[in-house]
């Protein structure tokens, strides 16, 4: 029986770990338990097939693509007979998406490979897996891969869905499943800290937390159990300590031994040795119970749960300031997931989704300072990039420092890897417990409400609320991504209609102003004990609503070094222009028969995001310009500035959005916006809007610049009025050189696109914030 049981076998789902480790922290009161997620993974009988699907294909988005289904140790593809809408709808769901759109037959996505799994499938919608449905038997077909059905699935997930590991091991009929895994921190020392970083590795069994027996325990399963709980390596830990703890208590050992290669994105991955011989007193025969001890990531390091400095902000980047680092996430809503972008030859790019997986991501992951890896996302899921394509067809063995020195291709095939196959993350994070000291409270859904945060008062835990002076976009995507609810869609300075909880009235945090990338709303600069909110918080008290998708913004450099030229412009024919306060100073005393010197140019801005991008303001308040007969959606929508080499501005222009509308998409999407006859503004996500050069205050006034060399700068959605999952990328770069009769503009880059050494050689802002906050 013994040697049955020494065969490698996959541990089935593990649920749930995130919050289990901190069980016996012993939280001050006021604590809330997790809520739990709305989505509950669904349970099969034990006679129905165990399989995962995935999309895959050419040309595709993330929600799209041929249906592949893995069972067996072998991925294959579904035929289209007989396929419906139906069972479409069954594999969306099954996927995480909301429903199915439509699905595709003939291998509109590319002929796959292996076996073809399903052959007429039938299904009624209902099935929780397409291996429920109706079939010719798994394995059963007669058709070609000309015959590759594909599927499109709705833009939104199902809440609270995760992706769930279902292939079980079965040995001779011997089902054995993990309910949770932990880390319990034994030494007084790390129950006060969080992250919990040391302690027991335990598993519960039949509703029981056991321990493992450490006979057969190896550095690689203590690596694997440290990136699930978001730490990017291990480290020695004192065993004299913990075998004094074991011989004092009686331990409950878990049946089974483990045996990871250390590339496992979770312990589920990893194969179980045989079962252990235990002693009639349930302690190890020569060992004791597994100890971890995990390094954590710069941005995570532990700190006592009171420390929680009134005006501290923590980075996202983990590299030391003086070290320019090799990859870095963005797009992403969260900490932990973005577009992988990597720096090659001084300038930034990304990374194309053939053959993108676990273990590349995973690798990623552990080198910017977090766990392992939860998804490699695909399809530019997390918005797309720009700039070249630096890598493709990456394999990584696992154990690389950086993605970097992974083996990759930039072959034929990768020459045409476009953006839309940008490669993204999703790593696994420390549990900080950052959500239970934040709340919304009022909203008519958990996506919105009145902001009520838990702080200290006069010795015990209250809720009160944050005073919404000041209170603006940035601050509100700090709120979103410490709940986990994606971006931040708007910022209310006023909450009439959120009445919140009444006991949480009373203002408890004044004056906060955030950079935007904290992970945590008492990371960011606040009054601290001594408040000042003039008008008090109740009605008066900020509030957000979340998505968990945004728009991103993004100028076309090309096409401004390409356009621009200057115009000798009388001042008669500029009198809009000078209404809307788009020339220089003194055109004031300007007579109407000279001229004023405007650098034109055109602008091209692509949203690159997740989501549409629409006006702060609804069409309702819009402001009327009756001098050129139009609406302004928003007062300021971009900023022109020329500035001398060491940063100072030596000209200025902005430009309203009196018309935000989908010039040009991308192939097979529809414009959605268009301004003639007052219509809906906007940028439809992969469309762009054109801000032509012949069109008014689409300059600089340079009238009285003298010559020499500048830099010219672009900032487009200046001081955040619209949320985007990027700020970085919202500035354009140029240098410039100006003889008094002729202009040329040379190295148009975006910002943050280049090295940060060349980066230091351009001045000027480094996000798009364009006025004190």
């Amino acid at each position: 029986m013994l040697a049955l049981w020494s065969v490698s076998f996959v541990l089935l789902c593990i649920w749930r770990f995130s919050y289990a480790q901190y069980e016996h922290l012993g939280y001050l009161p006021g604590y809330q338990e997790p809520a739990q997620d709305l989505y509950t993974i669904p349970e099969l009988p034990k006679d129905t097939p165990r399989i995962q699907l995935r999309l895959a294909g050419e040309k595709r988005k993330h929600n799209e693509g041929r249906v592949e289904v893995f069972y067996e140790g072998e991925w294959g593809t579904v035929c289209d007979d007989d396929f419906t809408i139906h069972a479409a709808q069954v594999v969306c769901r099954e996927l995480g998406y909301f429903e199915a759109v439509s699905w595709s037959p003939s291998s509109k996505y590319g002929k796959g490979e292996g076996r073809i799994w399903f052959d007429n499938v039938r299904c009624t919608g209902n099935e929780r897996s397409l291996a429920q449905c109706e079939s010719n038997g798994i394995g059963v077909s007669d058709c070609k891969h000309t015959e590759d059905v594909g599927v499109v699935c709705s833009d939104k997930r199902i809440p609270g869905f995760k992706f769930v590991n279902t292939l079980t091991n079965n040995i001779n009929s011997l089902n054995i499943q993990v309910e949770d895994v932990r880390i319990r921190p034994i030494l007084s020392t790390y129950r006060k800290r969080i992250p919990v970083t040391e302690g027991y590795v335990e598993v519960k069994d039949g509703g029981k937390w056991k321990q493992i027996c450490d006979d057969e325990w190896t550095q690689m399963n203590s690596r694997v159990i440290c990136g699930m709980f978001g730490f990017p390596g291990d480290k020695r830990y004192n065993t004299r300590v913990y075998k004094m703890f074991a011989r004092r208590r009686k331990q409950t050992y878990w049946d089974y031994s483990i045996n990871c290669t250390g590339n496992e994105a979770h312990l589920s991955s990893c194969k179980l040795g045989h079962t252990l011989a235990i002693k009639a007193n349930s302690t190890c025969e020569q060992g004791s119970p597994v100890v971890v001890s995990c390094v954590p990531g710069r941005a995570f390091a532990p700190a006592p749960m009171r420390c929680f400095s009134s005006s501290a902000k923590r980075s996202h980047s983990l590299p030391l300031p003086s070290q320019q680092p090799l990859v870095r996430l963005r797009g992403g809503a969260v900490v932990g997931e973005g577009r992988v972008e990597v720096l090659k030859n001084g300038e930034w790019g990304t990374i194309c989704d053939d053959s993108w997986n676990l273990v590349a991501a995973t690798v990623v992951c552990r080198e910017l300072g977090f766990g392992s890896a939860k998804e490699a996302l695909s399809g530019g899921q997390l918005g797309q990039g720009m700039g070249p394509v630096h890598m493709n067809e990456v394999k990584c063995s696992g154990f690389e420092k950086s993605v970097t020195e992974c083996p990759f291709s930039m072959d034929k095939d990768s020459e045409g890897c476009s953006h839309e196959e940008d490669a993204g993350v999703r790593c696994n994070v420390p549990a900080m417990g950052f959500q239970q000291r934040l709340r919304l409270s009022g909203g008519r859904n958990p996506f919105e409400g009145r902001v009520e945060v838990l702080k200290e008062r006069n010795g015990s835990l209250v809720w009160g609320t944050v005073c919404g002076e000041g209170w603006g976009i940035m601050e509100a995507m700090v709120v979103c991504r410490q709940l986990g609810l994606g971006f931040a869609s708007h910022a209310f300075q006023e909450t009439w209609n959120w009445p919140g909880a009444v006991n949480a009235d009373s203002v408890v945090m004044s004056g906060v102003r955030c950079a935007g990338t904290e992970m945590s709303l008492s990371h960011c600069l606040h009054h601290g004990e001594y408040l000042s909110c003039p008008k008090g918080g109740g009605r008066f008290a900020a509030g957000v609503s979340c998505s968990e998708t945004a728009p991103d913004l993004v100028l076309n450099p090309q096409v401004v070094e390409q356009t621009t030229y200057l115009e000798d412009r009388p001042m008669f024919m500029l009198q809009c222009a000078y209404e809307e306060n788009c020339l220089g100073s003194t055109s004031s005393s300007t007579p109407a028969n000279s001229y004023r010197r405007l650098l034109r140019f055109s602008s091209q801005i692509h949203n690159n995001g997740q989501s549409d991008f629409r006006p702060k303001a609804s069409r309702e308040s819009w402001v009327w310009h009756d001098c050129h007969r139009h609406y302004h959606s928003m007062e300021v929508f971009t900023h022109y500035d020329l500035l001398s080499n060491n940063g100072t501005k030596v000209a200025e222009g902005h430009k309203a959005s009196f018309c935000l509308e989908d010039s040009e998409c991308d192939e097979g999407i529809e414009k959605r916006y268009e301004c003639a006859n007052f219509g809906e503004q906007g940028i439809t996500l992969g469309c762009w809007d054109t801000y032509r050069h012949d069109i008014d205050c689409q300059w600089v006034d340079i009238t009285d610049v003298k010559p020499g060399d500048y830099i010219f700068q672009i900032v487009i959605n200046p001081n955040y009025e619209v949320a985007e999952t990027d700020y970085t990328n919202n500035i354009v770069k140029c240098r410039c050189r100006y003889d008094g009769h002729r202009i040329w503009m040379y190295n148009c880059h975006i910002g943050g696109s280049f090295s940060a050494e060349t980066e230091d050689t351009f001045p000027g802002l480094i996000n798009n914030q364009v006025t004190h906050r």
